[in-house]
């Protein structure tokens, strides 16, 4: 019999940078702990945030999210949270050094792609190192995603 399965309410995509895919060439993904206020995470809980613009940096042997937007939490008092505030990323030294590393030698970028929670209840972000796609890359991507629709809607008409 078919179970129709609900959401999993803790393993819960709460920001999604779509945009990142497209512009950058992602070779590796990693996943980091996010350090958050209470404000923070209750604003999460209500899946809201912000990470479009957004991007990690490596900043005296520890690695920052800078210019995610996580907005207040309205049921706090005065002691919420700064919306665009930087946030740590908890990681090994192990990965933290072998970031560092491709961001120094090898020219990449750190792209954060989606924050969620995972099956603890915990925020975690999943970070891309990626290399920057040049004007013609993006549109050879555009090319196959359009040809790739486009053979899926012949298929169909057959089939």
């Amino acid at each position: 019999m078919n179970q129709v399965r609900k959401a999993d309410p803790n393993n819960k995509t709460v920001a999604e940078n779509r945009k990142a895919r497209f512009s950058y060439e992602v070779l590796d993904t990693i996943e980091a702990g996010l350090m958050l206020t209470g404000t923070e995470v209750k604003s999460l809980r209500q899946g809201q945030a912000n990470i479009q613009d957004s991007y990690a940096s490596v900043e005296g042997g520890e690695i920052w999210l800078i210019n995610s937007y996580l907005p207040e939490y309205l049921q706090a008092n005065r002691f919420n949270h700064e919306p665009r505030r930087r946030r740590k990323l908890l990681l090994n030294k192990r990965e933290m050094a072998k970031l560092s590393q491709s961001v120094d030698r090898e020219g990449m970028t750190l792209v954060p792609l989606k924050i969620y929670f995972n099956e603890k209840g915990r925020a975690k972000l999943l970070l891309a190192v990626g290399r920057g796609k040049k004007l013609h890359d993006k549109r050879e991507t555009e090319k196959q995603r359009d040809w790739s629709r486009e053979k899926g809607r012949l298929l169909k008409e057959r089939g």
